[in-house]
């Protein structure tokens, strides 16, 4: 798989952005789409997931440099910060509902996935 490329869905088409090889399972890479900030994670298992880069209560882009876990079934990365957990699937907070702000404390969620640069997804 050293040819694979990850590709986020964003708008309204897959964008390329880094060969799988280049992920180290178990961390993350912040990826700029448009004025989006994506943190892409490659789990130990080989799970690809993309959520949102700012963390909601500290408002600083580091949810790539988050810690990869699970909380029973549950994906999770704890940010960096003040520690909350959220769910890599829903991008939900499952410390605290909202944000300092009053906003709910999620993080966007984009869809990933693997394609062979020869043509056509490598696996969903």
């Amino acid at each position: 798989m050293t040819d694979v490329l990850v590709e986020v869905w964003h708008g309204a088409r897959w964008v390329p952005v880094l060969r799988y090889a280049d992920l180290v399972p178990g961390r993350g890479v912040a990826v700029l789409l448009g004025d989006d900030q994506v943190a892409l994670f490659r789990g130990r298992d080989g799970h690809l997931h993309a959520v949102g880069n700012r963390d909601p209560f500290s408002g600083a882009h580091v949810m790539s440099r988050g810690l990869l876990g699970s909380r029973g079934a549950t994906r999770i990365v704890s940010s960096p910060m003040y520690k909350q957990v959220f769910d890599l699937g829903t991008g939900t907070c499952l410390d605290e509902p909202t944000a300092p702000d009053g906003t709910p404390a999620r993080l966007p969620v984009w869809q990933v996935r693997t394609t062979d640069p020869e043509g056509g997804p490598a696996c969903p």
